[in-house]
């Protein structure tokens, strides 16, 4: 988990940064395809240190995470073929079991999947892939995908916009613990989600 670790710093450290906004696009964006770090670490950090901006940080978290979710799903419906295997082979958690039982739920259940998914710690990548590889109808998907983003970082932003000082300073006394919980859920939520979706 070393590199978990690194990589959580790595993007926490975007938030002292004059790229602080662009980096949290982008990271926003790869996260639903491929990182495997969620955005909220970078997200708090930022409505933190700017708490009247806490909507803006959260728009920009919600468009670049939701194009990531439209780039994952070109990525499973156009070319999975070619490059499945290694998503298999170097995304965490990105197994061959994961994808089957999602797979199988989108039969059921696709926007409910993919709203539970875009909301919560469950690891959105694989949802946005494979509803490509699925063929799910897009535009829903989409649609979905930003309703249950934005509702994700509109909370945050919200909560820290809202009521300032006292949501302020809880999770500045506990921002490192709450992150690293956060990371740990959104990790061991990999090994979680064939049980979820049977």
């Amino acid at each position: 988990m070393g590199w978990i670790k690194r990589l959580y710093n790595w993007v926490l450290s975007w938030a002292d940064s004059p790229y602080a906004v662009p980096a949290l696009f982008l990271i926003a964006f790869a996260e639903s395809s491929f990182f495997p770090i969620p955005p909220d670490v970078l997200l708090i950090a930022l409505c933190l240190s700017k708490p009247l901006q806490s909507y803006w940080y959260a728009l920009v978290c919600t468009i670049g995470s939701v194009s990531g979710a439209a780039a994952g799903y070109v990525i499973g419906y156009a070319f999975w073929q070619a490059i499945g295997e290694y998503f298999f082979k170097y995304v965490p958690g990105f197994t061959h079991e994961v994808f089957n039982h999602v797979c199988q739920a989108y039969e059921a259940n696709a926007y409910f999947i993919v709203f539970t998914a875009a909301f919560t710690p469950i690891p959105y990548k694989v949802i946005t892939v494979t509803a490509g590889v699925s063929h799910i109808s897009f535009i829903p998907f989409i649609v979905v995908s930003i309703f249950g983003r934005g509702l994700r970082f509109f909370l945050v932003g919200g909560l820290i916009r809202k009521f300032g000082a006292p949501v302020k300073v809880f999770i500045e006394k506990y921002f490192n613990l709450l992150t690293v919980l956060f990371v740990i859920i959104y990790v061991l939520a990999f090994y979680f989600l064939p049980k979820l979706i049977k």
